[in-house]
């Protein structure tokens, strides 16, 4: 396997990534990007027809102009305008590359991958929370029927499909499945939809779930998965549905092991936030920064594009003045 040696390797190809790329390249800094599947891989993974909260101008990067057809941007104008600010200004990112260890050494950091080895003085974490799905380690949760991403809603038409939480990604989903001819149920945990549904399609399934064209068990939980049927706990009783389809949107969570084995520590709440300065961005191993949704830890809902775009100047500012 070949060794490369760089200034700095950012690990992670989202917009934060590409932030930072872009803030390294205009000091000429010898830098790479290792993203672990398609560039902005997290945004590709969204459903098909989703719409931002923010608004256009919100998710651009280094001042380079979003343009979409409406105030709010769906993901196909993302992935656009992300791939052609990647394109224009020939960025040096390695797609489907997944780093295995960050190794700090005495004098630099060693980056294993699965396809080399890397060497430099600073490493940059910003892999996001997309790719780990938080389990309901329930009994069936590993039968074919049973997913944890949604994409689009035409293969659940004319089925009976159980969507399991009460995020923005789960609304969305009942309400495109319902609207394509599916049988909708969702299960949640709390005893309303989540207050931080986009402010427009709260009321849709609100509305959706007081006519009864959704189904809704709130206070409720799967307690097991079976080939033709669902069983749930509700605050009244234990009952059985048909079912063909579960679609768990539960949330997320970040890669914790990459962050432990680099030896980033984590707050001892069930919050599991890295220790990082927010001045700089750096965290407890000098050298090791980090940026963007990761910094949340397991409030996914803290960081996201438009609030840590900042983070890339931050770091690109602080290794500049080590620099000097």
């Amino acid at each position: 396997m070949k060794t490369e040696k760089k200034d700095i390797v950012i690990i992670g190809g989202g917009p934060i990534g590409i932030a930072c790329a872009l803030e390294f390249q205009k000091r000429n800094w010898d830098y790479v990007v290792i993203e672990k599947g398609a560039l902005t891989n997290s945004l590709f993974n969204y459903p098909k027809n989703m719409t931002f909260f923010s608004t256009s101008e919100k998710l651009e990067i280094d001042d380079i102009p979003f343009i979409s057809n409406n105030a709010k941007p769906n993901r196909d104008e993302a992935l656009e305008y992300y791939r052609r600010v990647t394109t224009s200004n020939q960025l040096q990112i390695n797609l489907y590359e997944t780093v295995n260890s960050v190794q700090k050494g005495a004098q630099h950091f060693t980056i294993e991958s699965s396809k080399s080895t890397y060497i430099s003085n600073q490493v940059i974490l910003c892999t996001g929370f997309y790719d780990i799905p938080k389990m309901l380690n329930i009994p069936g949760e590993q039968l074919n029927k049973v997913t944890h991403y949604y994409k689009e809603a035409h293969n659940y038409t004319l089925q009976d499909v159980v969507i399991v939480g009460a995020s923005n990604s789960a609304v969305d989903a009942a309400l495109e499945i319902y609207r394509k001819g599916g049988r909708v149920t969702m299960v949640v945990r709390s005893e309303h939809i989540g207050e931080r549904v986009k402010y427009w399609v709260r009321p849709d399934i609100i509305n959706r779930i007081k006519e009864g064209s959704i189904k809704a068990y709130f206070n409720s939980e799967i307690k097991s998965i079976e080939d033709h049927q669902i069983n749930i706990c509700t605050p009244d009783k234990d009952i059985e549905i048909p079912n063909d389809f579960v679609i768990a949107l539960t949330g997320y969570l970040p890669n914790f092991d990459l962050l432990s084995q680099s030896g980033i520590t984590l707050s001892d709440d069930k919050k599991a936030i890295p220790n990082y300065n927010p001045e700089t961005m750096e965290s407890n191993v000098q050298g090791l920064y980090l940026a963007g949704v990761i910094c949340g830890g397991k409030e996914t809902h803290k960081w996201f594009i438009e609030n840590s775009r900042i983070h890339a100047k931050k770091i690109a500012e602080h290794i500049e003045s080590i620099k000097e």
